[in-house]
């Protein structure tokens, strides 16, 4: 195999202030708390200092939605939509350092960050815009309206994007917001807040807080938020439930996942390995929906795995702005600890680890991409969420069996069938217990096309027509 030259995409494209503060009513202001420092994953290089923003910070940052609520909801849906294309050709012109930013912020490969997330960050506002003056065809009734005051609480696997899928819907809705990004990954929200500037949006429609898990508990707890929207963990998203119960606000949960890859005798192996490996190892594996679990047919499991063996022994891990580069730095050390511990809790329980030969970077937080095959349905890494490079490998014999394995989860996120029987597709698509089944493909994502999970992967949609439910008052 070639040796590919380096290729690094340069950091001059983007400004990073030394320190960053809140955006509320439409200002950059100082925060009342205390600051973070955010790393960059790969090198472990300080970035910037962020402030941590104060239950008064976020009391006024609510304020201030609220006092832009009463405008912008009596806005014309196509004065609204003006704004959401503005905003999303904006960031189409600003996505390099869009880009750039997120990869030096979050650890993601450039090619990712450049490739899929921006593209698609694009796509959801220019969507919604569309939706904007169209709101009584949407099916919610002849005279939808807006909730009021979002909350809405993003995870640092997906920043930008998981941005877009909250503050879009929301705001052509008629909804104003108050975000909280993860206390690892602020920097693409915050220049995001500089667009919301540059696009004229009206002061208070968009409101940016940082901080960690006691900014947002302050966020989803105040009194005069309507509406919670959070993308995170299991455990947190138990939290928010019990803690918004019987306050009345509307609250949509995407949480965690550990979603079965399945594979058929008859599958088309190369499209299958490739799948495989988009399936778990696209962003290190900080995938909600991950193909965490894959189940192969018995009598194909040999061959699939010597082909994705020989795969893996292809992909590059190392520098993320190298547009090169297929895995990246895990996003923190708290992050990698845990897969480390789940790894090794792996080889405890009896099942056999695998990785390519893989040397890593002497600095930052790496991990390198790992197969377990002898795994058990109790295996504790075949149940539970390991949210890095990790894939745990189970076989089956029947489709019947199929079904049975990859239901035998809390999770019910997604799911991935590989087969050339179209019948077979839509047989096992009516019994997996997943919200998104994904047929010869995975991790393919539109704006156009609702998205969510069942049982301990939350409940709501978002995206598609059905991400605006969860922002009107129907």
């Amino acid at each position: 195999m070639f040796e590919y030259a380096p290729a690094p995409e340069s950091r001059d494209v983007v400004d990073i202030k030394p320190s960053y503060g809140l955006f509320i009513g439409g200002e950059f202001a100082d925060g009342t708390g205390t600051s973070l420092k955010t790393v960059n994953p790969a090198s472990e290089e300080v970035l910037a200092e962020v402030a941590v923003a104060s239950a008064d910070d976020v009391d006024r940052a609510v304020r201030a939605a609220r006092e832009a609520f009463g405008t912008w909801s009596a806005m014309p849906g196509s004065e609204r939509a003006k704004y959401l294309f503005r905003i999303a050709r904006i960031i189409q012109e600003r996505s390099r350092e869009l880009a750039v930013l997120e990869t030096l912020d979050n650890g993601k490969p450039i090619r990712e960050s450049r490739d899929v997330d921006l593209p698609l960050v694009a796509a959801h506002f220019f969507y919604y815009a569309g939706w904007a003056d169209k709101l009584r065809h949407a099916g919610y009734g002849a005279d939808p309206r807006p909730l009021g005051v979002a909350g809405q609480v993003i995870p640092w696997n997906f920043p930008l994007l998981m941005l877009a899928w909250k503050i879009a819907p929301a705001l052509a809705a008629g909804n104003t917001v108050v975000l909280k990004p993860a206390e690892t990954t602020p920097l693409t929200a915050l220049l995001f807040a500089e667009i919301c500037r540059q696009a004229d949006l009206p002061p208070g429609v968009v409101n940016i807080v940082t901080g960690a898990g006691e900014t947002g508990a302050a966020l989803v707890n105040h009194p005069g938020v309507d509406k919670v929207a959070f993308t995170g963990s299991t455990e947190v998203g138990r939290l928010i439930a019990r803690s918004v119960a019987g306050t009345g606000k509307k609250v949509t949960l995407e949480l965690g996942g550990k979603a079965a890859n399945i594979v058929f005798d008859d599958a088309a192996l190369d499209q299958a390995v490739e799948g495989i490996v988009n399936g778990i190892f696209f962003n290190q594996g900080h995938v909600c929906c991950a193909g965490s679990r894959l189940l192969v047919q018995e009598s194909i499991a040999e061959e699939l795995l010597d082909a994705l063996k020989r795969r893996l022994g292809t992909l590059r891990l190392g520098d993320p702005l190298d547009k090169n580069t297929d895995i990246g730095a895990i996003n923190s050390a708290a992050q990698l600890a845990k897969i480390r511990e789940l790894s090794d809790l792996g080889e405890a329980e009896g099942a056999e680890r695998w990785s390519p030969v893989c040397p890593l970077p002497d600095k930052g937080f790496w991990f390198p991409p790992t197969i377990f095959t002898g795994v058990a349905q109790s295996h504790r890494i075949a149940r539970e969420e390991v949210f890095g490079p990790v894939l745990s490998v189970l076989t089956f014999r029947t489709p019947a069996e199929a079904v049975e394995k990859a239901n035998n989860t809390p999770f019910g996120l997604s799911a991935g069938v590989w087969t050339e029987k179209g019948s077979r597709i839509l047989w096992m698509a009516d019994r997996l217990r997943a919200g998104v089944v994904w047929a010869n493909t995975f991790n393919k994502f539109d704006p156009t096309s609702p998205f969510g999970g069942y049982k301990e992967s939350g409940y709501g949609r978002e995206g598609g027509r059905h991400g605006l439910e969860a922002y009107l008052d129907v």
